[in-house]
């Protein structure tokens, strides 16, 4: 038995009345593609998710319901769109099923870029090695402080130095990149008088004027 064909019989079935009542996700109704070298299986509580580059799993609620209008296609409805719980994990839910398939398959990265005078990234080998859940290794930064911050790798997160101003990071979870990037933004956020700080991808930030006494 094939896993979408497991997947047709064991998910729950009911009369969708989000349908009938007219209110819809915009995000929730989109089907979702699944390429062919991605494997799905449903759970009572979950759909598992497996690709070339890893296996991870998305929660189901109960008043969710998975059909294959096409042989390479997942749609999600839920029970009554009515409900306002149901209508918002409706499209929460149908972005993280896509976030799942694409961290399985192509993986997540985004750029952080380092703005001001010396300020600089390097990469380097962890001392600590693998304490504390690092890949062994770690970033050296300067960012104007008086001192340099070392921050350690996590074992799920891929770094690289391409250039001293720029650290480009890769993950196959979207949420785990996010808060990673985010973690190193807040060091040295972007300030609006001069501009300088860490930035992510394409952030930008309107300048004030510095007012003169």
């Amino acid at each position: 038995m094939t896993p979408r064909a497991s997947l047709t019989r064991t998910t729950r079935h009911f009369s969708s009345s989000s349908r009938a009542c007219g209110i819809i996700s915009n995000i929730g109704k989109q089907p979702i593609s699944i390429p062919r070298n991605v494997t799905i299986t449903s759970y009572p509580t979950l759909l598992a998710v497996k690709g070339p580059l890893g296996e991870t799993s998305v929660r189901l609620e109960p008043f969710m319901q998975l059909s294959f209008p096409q042989p390479d296609v997942l749609s999600l409805t839920v029970e009554d769109g009515a409900v306002k719980h149901q209508r918002a994990m409706w499209g929460t839910t149908r972005t993280l099923i896509s976030n799942a398939i694409t961290g399985m398959t192509n993986g997540f990265s985004v750029p952080l870029y380092l703005v001001g005078v010396g300020y600089r990234a390097a990469l380097e080998d962890d001392p600590r090695g693998n304490i504390d859940g690092g890949n062994g290794k770690r970033l050296n930064l300067k960012l104007g402080h008086s001192h340099n911050i070392y921050v350690p790798i996590p074992a799920h997160i891929t770094a690289e130095v391409p250039s001293a101003t720029k650290i480009s990071l890769s993950c196959i979870d979207n949420v785990a990149l996010g808060h990673f990037a985010a973690r190193i933004r807040r060091l040295r956020p972007p300030e609006p008088y001069k501009g300088k700080g860490v930035f992510i991808g394409n952030e930008t930030i309107r300048l004030r004027a510095i007012k003169k006494k």
